[in-house]
């Protein structure tokens, strides 16, 4: 019995202060760490290690606010973007620069928690914009990864990406538009498509402008002839 209560007494310090895993960047943040950077996080439990790049800075109004989980950035060209279904399932790139965090990812995450969502972009003449929606959600792999998105609440950006609201996910190698062709072939990338987009997020990188089936858009900031510098999507949970 002795024996029994050293080990119990040596186990229970571990049971007690060992933190769960990380399942965002506002869980990370929570854990102690301030810092933007790239964190590993684990949606679906210590089996789904996943990197991301978390944006820790701090809300306009609330600095309490939950932190940003960073699903999308382009910013240099580095990493194409012209990909198949396999690819933006499982995701691609790398967190520290250019990356696609993975439809299968976004699933999980948010079917856990309420999302909103934001659209950070700029121009090559160094104009910054943001688009802010309410919510953002991405359904199972067998409704094709859905796109759930709340109403635009702001942002000089303006509402691009209302249109893409409840469709499914299009690659070159999975037509699920609205478009009698292939929304992803004719744009050049992969996206939530109707028939076929106001945004672009992952078309071709073009240095400014393009064609207008083509670069990395976003129709009410500057139109389907100019593909941007930057274009980052990045999600936190709505306070509660």
């Amino acid at each position: 019995m002795q024996e029994l209560r050293l080990v119990l007494a040596l186990l229970l310090p571990v049971a007690v202060y060992q933190s769960p895993l990380p399942t965002d960047c506002s869980e990370v943040y929570r854990a102690g760490s301030g810092l933007d950077g790239v964190y590993t996080v684990y949606p679906a439990g210590p089996t789904s290690p996943v990197q991301v790049h978390c944006d820790m800075s701090r809300d306009d109004i609330d600095e309490s606010a939950e932190k940003w989980t960073v699903i999308q950035r382009r910013q240099d060209g580095t990493v194409n973007f012209f990909m198949k279904w396999d690819h933006y399932k499982a995701g691609f790139g790398s967190a520290a620069g250019e990356y696609w965090l993975g439809l299968e990812t976004m699933h999980l995450l948010t079917q856990a928690k309420s999302y909103e969502l934001r659209v950070d972009m700029e121009d090559f003449e160094g104009h910054k914009v943001y688009a802010h929606y309410a919510s953002f959600s991405v359904g199972p792999e067998t409704d094709g990864y859905r796109l759930g998105l709340g109403k635009f609440l702001k942002g000089a950006a303006g509402d691009s990406l209302g249109y893409h609201n409840g469709h499914k996910f299009s690659t070159i190698d999975k037509d699920q538009d609205n478009h009698a062709g292939n929304c992803a072939r004719l744009a050049f990338g992969a996206f939530w498509y109707d028939s076929c987009f106001g945004a672009n997020p992952n078309g071709v990188y073009m240095w400014g402008p393009s064609a207008p089936a083509a670069g990395v858009q976003w129709r009410a900031f500057k139109g389907l002839d100019y593909s941007l510098k930057t274009m980052i999507m990045k999600i936190r949970p709505v306070a509660s």
